[in-house]
């Protein structure tokens, strides 16, 4: 899918530097899956303390040794 997009050219030269990148094509992709990625983290730790924990779950029990 082809996406005609202006991105900052000084931001993009700076992340291909760092990132190591051969492509401009590979620079934003690799952005672009830490971006994901980053987001998922996030919304993962929001959702600490939110759960119910019951004190009397057993979990050796839970196990099941059959």
């Amino acid at each position: 899918m082809a996406t005609n997009l202006a991105i900052n050219p000084e931001l993009l030269d700076k992340a291909l530097a760092l990132g190591g990148h051969r492509t401009k094509r590979a620079t934003v992709n690799d952005a672009l899956r830490e971006y994901i990625a980053r987001r998922q983290r996030q919304a993962a730790v929001s959702q600490l303390g939110t759960f119910e924990f019951d004190p009397n779950y057993d979990y050796k029990a839970a196990r099941g040794k059959s």
